[in-house]
């Protein structure tokens, strides 16, 4: 089938229970809902599996898929689901590497150089643990927001709560992770950003 055909229309195909309109659609998104899971289950091997159970969710929920929010957020509902029920079900949370910068962990640029590359590393792997010590919602919220960079609006559909519950897991989260960092001695105590201020006060 033609990958150039309208979103909508493979949908409505998918939802007739066409398979090849539905193989375009994850041609289209497998490299996403792929990315989400990995993000959120840290290894190749449950991000697939999660990947996977997503992918089959979708197809058998297309039927009742009324268009009430965008395909792509829904398939990301589908794929932070999966994952979570993955991660409870093994009882075991898994590293997850997120940038600093993604964090606005505000960490000072020394420049370039073995020392400063193998520090960044170091915070990174630091941010994976800590990000396995978080809740579940705070970290899925976490997840969605730095690494999806989706909207608050996008979260608040994929998650399936209001936006004000959004933010609220978003600033926790945030707040437990630089302590996190802090306490073991990844992240010296600083004023939080601008950004980080606006959010916690929303």
């Amino acid at each position: 089938m033609n990958d150039n055909i309208p979103e909508q229309d493979l949908i409505e195909a998918a939802k007739k229970g066409d398979p090849d309109a539905f193989e375009v659609l994850v041609r289209r998104y497998e490299k996403r809902v792929y990315s989400l899971a990995l993000r959120m289950c840290g290894n190749a091997e449950n991000a697939q599996e999660a990947a996977q159970e997503a992918l089959l969710s979708a197809w058998q929920g297309l039927p009742f898929f009324r268009g009430e929010a965008a395909f792509a957020t829904w398939l990301c509902r589908l794929t932070s689901n999966a994952c979570v029920d993955l991660l409870r079900k093994e009882k075991r949370q898994r590293a997850v590497s997120l940038d600093d910068e993604d964090l606005n962990l505000d960490l000072p640029d020394r420049g370039p150089g073995p020392h400063e590359a193998a520090e960044r590393q170091e915070l990174r792997e630091a941010i994976g643990r800590g990000l396995t010590t978080l809740p579940d919602e705070y970290r899925t919220a976490l997840v969605l927001r730095e690494m999806q960079q989706l909207s608050y609006q996008e979260i608040s559909d994929t998650l399936d709560v209001d936006i004000g519950t959004v933010k609220s897991r978003i600033s926790r989260g945030r707040k437990q992770l630089r302590n996190f960092l802090t306490r073991t001695g990844n992240l010296f105590a600083a004023y939080p950003s601008k950004e980080a201020e606006k959010e916690g006060c929303k």
